[in-house]
């Protein structure tokens, strides 16, 4: 079990994404950090992310743009 709070731990394109993965605030901001203001959460992505344990968020970031295009 990770101690990692998704809430308010520092996220960088390094950071993993565990098995206690939540959709916050927090996160949201680093994608628009790494994505642009335009980022958005839907079903799909969250499914990627909730099926992807052990990923960086740095990888989930190009997978989001990718999937922008």
């Amino acid at each position: 079990m990770s101690d990692f709070d998704w809430h308010s731990d520092a996220i960088s394109p390094t950071s993993r994404i565990d098995e206690n993965y939540k959709n916050t605030q927090n996160v949201r901001r680093f994608f628009k950090e790494h994505c642009g203001e335009h980022f958005k959460f839907n079903r799909p992505f969250m499914r990627w992310m909730k099926d992807n344990v052990g990923v960086t968020m740095g990888a989930a970031s190009k997978h989001w743009l990718k999937q922008q295009s």
